[in-house]
């Protein structure tokens, strides 16, 4: 089985280990699992070759339209 070597900040081996003794039966088992699952959650297909995104082009254009004058006196009267 291949090894590496980490270095973590003292905070995240210090909630590593809290997971770690709390989740797995060992640190070994705790890295292999998080490391796993954090490849799996990076690895995502993309389904559409176009990067813009159609809700965030939506908000482009909507953004223009509210501009006009979103704090009419004419809407304030009680």
């Amino acid at each position: 089985m291949p090894t590496f070597e980490l270095n973590l900040s003292d905070d995240v081996y210090a909630e590593f280990q809290q997971l770690a003794d709390s989740e797995f039966v060992s640190e070994e088992q705790a890295a292999e699992d998080l490391i796993a699952s954090g490849i799996e959650a990076y690895n995502v297909s993309v389904v559409d070759d176009d990067p813009r995104d159609e809700m965030l082009d939506g908000a482009e254009n909507n953004m223009f339209d509210t501009a006009q004058d979103p704090g009419s006196l004419e809407d304030d009267r009680l």
